[in-house]
């Protein structure tokens, strides 16, 4: 089965913008795509880097549903090196954006270009931590991403999550 094959039955959809796969699961599978900053209908597709294995999502899932993104927004406010990896990480953010589309621009023009990680237009409010966790798999270095990353004990499960995805669909 091909990649986007794979990422439909992850996501439970066909992916909208897929560019790539640019992280892999230690079996081998798609756990971190790159989207083009706009669909093929020129409509903005916010999150470049996006969370598909299963196992990543719904951990990440739990964290935000145990109040991840106020306690992890807090920490942002309250720590200088926190604040500074994500204004690197936005800025990155929109670097790559604005290299994967060129000089084409969607249906707003250009304006998604400039938004934070996950499509934020306050970076320092963060608003979806699958978008941060993305992130930091697929741009190393980056510290607040690398943090929330370490509250995902087993980072990887002991069996790839999406084999069973994969046979269901056979």
């Amino acid at each position: 089965m091909d990649d986007t094959a794979v990422v439909a039955r992850q996501i439970g959809r066909p992916p909208r913008a897929l560019r790539r796969v640019a992280v892999r699961c230690p079996w081998g599978r798609p756990a971190v795509t790159e989207q083009s900053p706009y669909d093929s209908a020129g409509r903005p597709f916010p999150t470049t880097y996006y969370l598909t294995c299963p196992h990543l999502v719904a951990s990440v899932a739990r964290l935000e549903a145990a109040g991840g993104v106020e306690r992890w927004s807090r920490a942002v406010a309250e720590s200088a090196e926190l604040r500074a990896s994500l204004e690197r990480a936005t800025d990155e953010q929109r670097r790559v954006r604005r290299a994967l589309v060129g000089e084409a621009r969607g249906s707003d023009g250009g304006a998604s270009l400039e938004l934070g990680i996950g499509g934020s237009r306050s970076p320092e409010h963060l608003k979806c931590l699958h978008a941060h966790v993305a992130f930091a798999l697929a741009r190393p270095g980056y510290e607040l991403g690398e943090r929330i990353l370490r509250e995902l004990e087993p980072l990887w499960p002991e069996r790839c999550c999406s084999d069973e995805l994969l046979r269901s669909a056979e």
